[in-house]
């Protein structure tokens, strides 16, 4: 990193220790599919399942980039999350 990249590393929170980009694409891949089960909870009294679709896609599209640099157990971890997102998300739709 050069030393005008540093200063924004810092500014934005990483303070010298930036995440492997895998580790960065997990929590994404978790926000997401939080996020999904979110909009298909009627909590607030609204169901978007449109919105709950885009967050799974994204979530998908993200865990798919970075697979090969996870550890077996993170690709697991991480398929069974979508697949259990995926299966909410039909069960809902079908209702």
């Amino acid at each position: 990193m050069s030393s005008q990249a540093a200063p924004e590393a810092e500014a934005s929170g990483f303070q010298g220790q930036v995440p492997p980009i895998a580790e960065v694409v997990s929590e994404i891949v978790g926000s997401l599919a939080l996020a999904a089960h979110a909009y298909m909870s009627d909590v607030s009294g609204t169901v978007d399942l449109a919105s709950a679709g885009v967050a799974i896609d994204v979530a998908s599209l993200a865990f798919e980039r970075v697979r090969e640099r996870l550890t077996a157990e993170q690709r697991l971890a991480i398929t069974q999350l979508l697949t259990e997102t995926r299966l909410a998300y039909v069960r809902r739709r079908e209702a």
